[in-house]
């Protein structure tokens, strides 16, 4: 071999590293799998009071919300979806309507809530309202009306608030200790006249037990009367919050799966999904095989 060739060789040897080299991240390569996020997106309810005959008993199609005493026990619900909103098929959105037993008129008195009667309605895009709505029939909600001191809430998800455990239960509405339930609070309906039959009884008085007498304390050792703070007055409370934006039914998270004992190792770096591991290497074993069969006869001709 010429002295001109011999620089050839350590020329095609970097080639072939380089080749090498550069053959990892082309293998390597490849589509990263993509979830697209969700495309249901809250959503604002509008609602009405409906009577027997099916009129409408006061306001029409409103979204406000707050606390509203009754003077009558409203009747069942018309709900649909505000007119002006753009839904995806495929998204559902719970409004329920739950009645409840409580110790007073009014959310400052409620006390202890009972839950009575629940309703469940899934607004979808065939429920938002348009601009010929004169013949459209809407989703009502009608739940049992109390005959004494009760509550009513209109509210934009699926969960019982009952006070029970479990999936699809949740804590009652208990003013006392500031539960305030349900979540995602469109509206809220209370009033009553009269105790229910299933309020807590009050405590009796203490009847009190003969004692033996005190014996009379020494003139002039009288201790010093102690002096005793008066208990604060409460504040008067404030009613829940309510909106009428609700968020759509959100399904169950996917279960994790656990991790095996392969999984402890950190994997190697990989550009893109599912890497073709075993190609890369084996393609590279190849370049360099082939690179050191050229050094080894170009030394055999040397030779």
């Amino acid at each position: 071999m010429s002295r001109s060739q011999q620089p050839r060789i350590p020329a095609a040897l970097a080639a072939s590293a380089f080749l090498a080299v550069a053959a990892v991240p082309v293998f390597g390569a490849g589509v990263a799998n993509a979830t697209p996020g969700g495309t249901c997106q809250s959503a604002t309810v509008q609602y009405r009071l409906v009577g027997a005959d099916g009129g409408v008993v006061g306001e029409d199609w409103t979204s406000q919300g707050g606390f509203r005493s009754w003077d009558t026990v409203p009747g069942p619900v018309e709900v649909r979806l505000a007119p002006g909103q753009k839904v995806a098929d495929g998204c559902k959105y719970p409004v329920s309507l739950a009645e409840y037993t409580t110790e007073g008129p009014n959310w400052a008195t409620s006390g202890r809530q009972t839950m009575v009667d629940k309703a469940t309605v899934y607004l979808t895009a065939a429920d938002v309202a348009g601009d010929d709505d004169a013949k459209r029939t809407w989703q009502k909600l009608a739940v049992k009306l109390p005959d004494c001191y009760g509550q009513i809430d209109l509210y934009g998800d699926d969960v019982a608030y009952d006070g029970k455990t479990g999936e699809g239960h949740g804590p009652a509405p208990y003013q006392p200790d500031g539960v305030n339930t349900p979540y995602h609070l469109i509206a809220a309906w209370n009033g009553g006249e009269k105790e229910c039959a299933d309020s807590p009884p009050e405590s009796p008085s203490p009847t009190p037990t003969p004692s033996e007498p005190t014996p009379s304390t020494p003139a002039g050792s009288t201790p010093p009367a102690e002096e005793t703070t008066p208990p604060p007055t409460p504040k008067p409370s404030a009613t829940p919050p309510t909106t009428p934006d609700v968020p759509p039914l959100s399904s169950k998270p996917p279960v994790t799966p656990e991790p095996s004992s392969s999984d402890s190792t950190p994997p190697l770096a990989e550009t893109g999904a599912g890497a073709p591991v075993g190609l890369i290497a084996g393609g590279a074993a190849v370049v360099i095989a082939l690179g050191a069969g050229a050094v080894f006869a170009a030394r055999s001709r040397r030779s």
